[in-house]
């Protein structure tokens, strides 16, 4: 499926960002590091206004998934022992940037007792104690709901907490297999029981077959569970073997969704076709976004 102008213009401003040097020295300075990114491995369209600011979410525990959902581009199979490390790893980039927020998320690792909870927490420590004043945002697989991992994250104290629901329950099936809509659902419930002083986010992306009315009821669930930050964003298919796209939003209808969910209570929302769930990192006071928020811009990660 082509894509529709307004997206191919995006597409191709991202496109120019990547040539930028500032871009170009991100990318040679994360190598030299040893960091990786989502940014890289799920192949972002923001990477390069994103890194041209700087900015990146990093990519803890490896680059290979427990699991293999088939809207992602990280490879599934059997990852590679803990890097431990890999916190002081990140604290040496969060300093050399001179980063106030960072967003920290992971692959899916089902083989680990505790689904990859320490090392999170492990991140979240180091850069507490050597990093200075910054905001921690993570963005967490569903840790297959253990109780002690959740505990474990909790702990920690991030400034948010993020999980994404990604899509309606119809579709996990076929979209998530491996993952359980009530089980994640019960995750950002759960983390707000254990601190309701750190804020939860999610996202969904859309264009993946989901009917307006299961978005709806998504939505609502989300915020049952006190979730109150939310990114809304269109699904684009990393390469062909991937689930294809059933269809492109337009950014009027990214802008309605936005507006809808603002009146179910969320205190952020970002809806706009290249919005990803680690742009603009969430301000854990939960101050509402403006109307227009996610759509003009050029560059959501």
């Amino acid at each position: 499926m082509a894509y529709p102008p307004w997206l191919q213009e995006q597409l191709i401003q991202e496109k120019t960002w990547r040539q930028t040097a500032a871009a170009r020295r991100l990318a040679q300075q994360l190598a030299s590091w040893q960091i990786r990114t989502v940014c890289q491995s799920a192949r972002c369209p923001n990477r390069g206004s994103c890194w041209s600011r700087p900015a990146a979410t990093f990519l803890i525990l490896g680059e290979v998934c427990t699991r293999g959902c088939r809207f992602c581009n990280l490879s599934p199979g059997r990852p590679a022992p803990v890097d431990e490390d890999e916190p002081w790893r990140l604290l040496r980039a969060v300093r050399a940037l001179g980063l106030r927020q960072v967003v920290i998320t992971s692959v899916t690792r089902d083989d680990l007792a505790d689904g990859g909870a320490a090392a999170f927490a492990a991140v979240v420590q180091v850069l507490r104690r050597g990093a200075g004043p910054l905001t921690i945002e993570i963005l967490t697989p569903d840790f297959q709901g253990r109780p002690s991992a959740l505990e474990t994250i909790a702990a920690a104290q991030p400034d948010v907490w993020g999980h994404n629901l990604e899509t309606v329950p119809r579709l996990y099936p076929s979209i998530r297999p491996g993952a359980i809509y009530e089980r994640s659902l019960q995750v950002l419930a759960t983390a707000r029981v254990l601190d309701p002083a750190i804020p939860t986010k999610s996202g969904l992306m859309l264009g993946l077959g989901e009917s307006a009315a299961e978005v709806m009821a998504v939505l609502t669930d989300l915020r049952q569970a006190g979730v109150t930050h939310l990114t809304l964003g269109q699904y684009l298919a990393p390469s062909r073997r991937h689930v294809p796209v059933s269809r492109y939003l337009t950014p009027a209808e990214f802008a309605a969704w936005g507006r809808y969910a603002r009146t179910l209570g969320f205190a952020s929302v970002h809806s706009a076709p290249l919005v990803r769930s680690s742009w603009r990192p969430a301000a854990p006071t939960g101050e509402a976004a403006p109307e227009e928020a996610g759509n003009s811009s050029p560059s959501p990660c």
